[in-house]
């Protein structure tokens, strides 16, 4: 009829109708006719597949169905310490915020709400971790932490450490407070100290390279008790190099390095140690000398290396001397050792010789060359 407004709600539908802007009900699937010649009645149908109410008028909803409310919605209405677990059939879906306050239709898909008090622990759960990473929103809802082994890893709430964690993988919800995290590297890392200019005690300038072994001990200290832990220790290890290399003279220097090394050590570990770092190990390098002192240098190895030569020759001459003094000797009193230097004199001589006539037999040779007295 002219007067009868006609309305036809699908199975994926929802209706809400009002009067004179006013809500009257919520009406189901099927088709529905009112008797309306001034028209003054409205249906607005909106579709519930996707489970969340899409209108502007949630409060308006909340207060006039009152206790009906629980018949076609879901209502998630969040404290300002509670997040929400939209789970749409069983499944995770949406995370809501604290302080939130939304609508679901019941019906068509299964809506359930669950509260996650966000307590002094924000840490989420594995299981919510996995689903808000296939879900590709984990990044936006949360601070992700992954701490591979020989690590340690500081989760800091608003400015003060909460907690530490060990080697794994870690979300904590980041609504309304400010989470951050750290990982602080346990493993053994080398510190390289170059080109340093110093100044000997016999005031001799040169430049030495430092390496120092470190690791950390407490992650805690190294985080807490100052800034940067790695700057501290190089400049640990500057003024140790410093202080070391200014109690020594060149020749001390170059003398023993392995001195020089210990000092270092003793001097950066104690002052370090209490920050929660640990020095292995410390070891110079090189000692790079300027090029006239290098020239100096050489020049006195030289003279000393020179000198160590001629002292050698010269002993190995009187060694010689004093050797052949004892077979002059040894001679004089035995002829028959004199016949026998003879006789190896002859052997050499003989053997530059091409060719050799003999006379009289090797009897006459040996009387007429050779003569024994």
């Amino acid at each position: 009829m002219f007067w009868t407004k006609t309305v036809v709600i699908g199975d994926g539908e929802r209706g809400l109708v009002y009067r004179n802007r006013q809500l009257q009900r919520v009406i189901g699937p099927g088709e529905y006719r009112w008797f309306d010649p001034r028209g003054r009645l409205d249906v607005v149908v909106h579709a519930i597949a996707q489970g969340e109410y899409t209108g502007r008028d949630v409060e308006t909803l909340v207060a006039r169905l009152g206790e009906r409310l629980g018949e076609h919605f879901v209502l998630a209405d969040l404290g300002t310490a509670e997040a929400g677990l939209v789970l749409k059939n069983g499944k995770l879906e949406d995370v809501l915020a604290p302080g939130t306050r939304k609508l679901y239709w019941r019906g068509l898909v299964g809506i359930a709400i669950d509260r996650v008090h966000l307590g002094d622990s924000l840490e989420v759960a594995p299981e919510v971790v996995r689903r808000l990473r296939q879900l590709g929103m984990l990044a936006k809802l949360a601070v992700v932490v992954d701490v591979p082994v020989e690590s340690t890893g500081l989760v800091f709430v608003d400015g003060k450490l909460a907690r530490t964690l060990e080697p794994g993988a870690y979300a904590f919800w980041n609504f309304s407070r400010n989470v951050s995290a750290e990982v602080v590297d346990l493993r053994v890392q080398a510190v390289e100290v170059s080109g340093q200019e110093l100044l000997t005690r016999d005031k001799v300038s040169l430049r030495v390279n430092l390496s120092a072994n470190v690791r950390v001990t407490d992650a805690v200290a190294a985080r807490t008790k100052v800034a940067k832990a790695s700057e501290h220790v190089y400049r640990e290890l500057q003024f140790g190099l410093r202080k070391a290399v200014s109690t020594k003279t060149l020749d001390e220097l170059l003398a023993d390095k392995a001195a020089l090394d210990g000092e270092i050590f003793a001097s950066v570990r104690g002052k370090v140690g209490g920050f929660g770092i640990e020095v292995l190990g410390v070891g110079v390098k090189d000692v790079i000398l300027p090029g006239d002192m290098k020239e100096i240098l050489n020049s006195v190895v030289q003279a000393e290396k020179a000198a160590q030569a001629n002292v050698i020759r010269r002993r190995e001459e009187a060694n010689a001397t004093r050797s052949l003094l004892n077979t002059a000797k040894l001679i004089e009193e035995s002829p028959v050792l004199m016949r026998l230097k003879e006789l190896e004199a002859l052997e050499k001589v003989t053997e530059k010789v091409d060719k050799l006539t003999v006379f009289g037999g090797l009897d006459g040779v040996l009387k007429q060359l050779v003569t024994l007295k």
